[in-house]
């Protein structure tokens, strides 16, 4: 019976009937007026919960706002992190490329490289034995080397090139005061001339130095096809920029007397190929 009791008491509670008003204060004039009972109040709360829920659900799974909450991101953002990732790393790689490339030039300024001896002849000579052990030539076939060998005697170049479309000029014309000298890391030939001497461009290229050195005063770079650098030091002046591109024969600088290592006026011409610093003497006439 107390049982029973307890659940009328508690069922009572619940469908007590309660009258919610709005009042004005100054004239206690009833303006709004509910009733209510305890039951309708959760009934109204749960389902206010719920709809409350489901609009906070559907507000971060289709807006932009999901971005702003820790653990979510969008497929767009995803996307573009990964092609952010992609063009760092190539970057990265450019930039370790471009490193190189300034560190082989700072070493064709500063004469810091290893000593190798570019005989070119010497390696015509040890194909040829080579092609002797195991090729067999017959007439036709050894007058046919013999032309090509020729023509290819002081070729710098790749076969595949056109070597008529690719010739080095002399960029000026005068006596040699020092040779190409690899054992005193002298990779050059330097040419006496008057001062103001215009300075030619040895092929076609572009500029990638064109600087005053305290060394070795007005400097200027070119580079040419086939991995091939040709440089010209102790100028008076250069009338090109970097990345100026220039035919062969152009005039790039007037010769002087300039940077703390010259003795005289003259050009300093070097020719570097893939890295390495090859005697120009052996494919320029300076006469």
């Amino acid at each position: 019976m107390a049982k029973k009791a307890k659940k009328k008491k508690f069922k009572k509670k619940l469908l007590h009937k309660y009258r919610l008003v709005v009042l004005n204060e100054d004239t206690f004039e009833e303006r709004y007026a509910i009733k209510l009972n305890r039951l309708n109040v959760f009934v109204l709360s749960a389902f206010s919960a719920i709809i409350l829920v489901g609009f906070t659900t559907l507000l971060i799974a289709y807006t932009p706002l999901r971005e702003y909450i820790p653990g979510y991101s969008s497929t767009s953002l995803k996307k573009k992190a990964t092609a952010l990732t992609y063009k760092v790393d190539s970057l990265q790689q450019q930039l370790f490329f471009n490193e190189q490339y300034y560190a082989s030039i700072k070493k064709v300024l500063t004469g810091d490289v290893a000593e190798l001896e570019f005989n070119k002849d010497s390696i015509l000579e040890a194909a040829k034995l080579e092609d002797i052990e195991t090729v067999y030539r017959n007439r036709e076939d050894s007058l046919l080397r013999e032309k090509a060998d020729k023509e290819d005697k002081y070729n710098l170049f790749d076969s595949k090139t056109d070597s008529d479309s690719f010739v080095l000029f002399p960029p000026v014309s005068g006596v040699i005061s020092e040779g190409y000298n690899i054992e005193e890391k002298h990779f050059a030939v330097d040419i006496v001339v008057p001062e103001t001497t215009p300075v030619k461009a040895t092929s076609d290229g572009t500029v990638i130095f064109a600087e005053w050195t305290v060394a070795t005063g007005y400097v200027i770079i070119l580079e040419h096809t086939n991995e091939l650098i040709s440089i010209y030091k102790h100028n008076g002046s250069v009338t090109k920029e970097q990345g100026d591109l220039v035919k062969a024969g152009e005039v790039i600088a007037l010769s002087g007397n300039t940077g703390e290592l010259t003795t005289g006026p003259h050009l300093h011409f070097e020719l570097w190929s893939k890295g390495y610093p090859i005697n120009p003497t052996n494919f320029i006439d300076f006469k």
